[in-house]
């Protein structure tokens, strides 16, 4: 009888060992990748914001917030961890 008592959670542990690796360990590895980009971010960096604005770093202010360049003298200030999505990859143009 003790025996068919595991075997009843078998199914259970096989469920949870296919959310962690196809839903829990993916959402930690991709924090991880942004929060270290968050933190390597430098003047003259351009970036998107999670509100989908594009713009320049033009001044890190303390280690929450960064001032984001968004247009010619148009400047805003930017939560760091919530404010931006990823980092702008630019393509260099191909001289002929």
């Amino acid at each position: 009888m003790e025996g068919s008592g595991i075997g009843q959670f078998i199914p259970l542990i096989l469920i949870f060992v296919i959310f962690y690796f196809f839903l829990i360990r993916p959402q930690q590895k991709k924090v991880k990748e942004h929060k270290a980009m968050v933190e390597g971010l430098k003047r003259g960096d351009k970036v998107i914001t999670s509100g989908g604005i594009t713009g320049t770093v033009e001044r890190l202010i303390d280690n929450e917030k960064v001032e984001v360049e968004i247009a010619e003298n148009v400047k805003v200030e930017v939560v760091k961890a919530t404010g931006i999505q990823s980092l702008q990859t630019t393509q260099q143009e191909v001289k002929k």
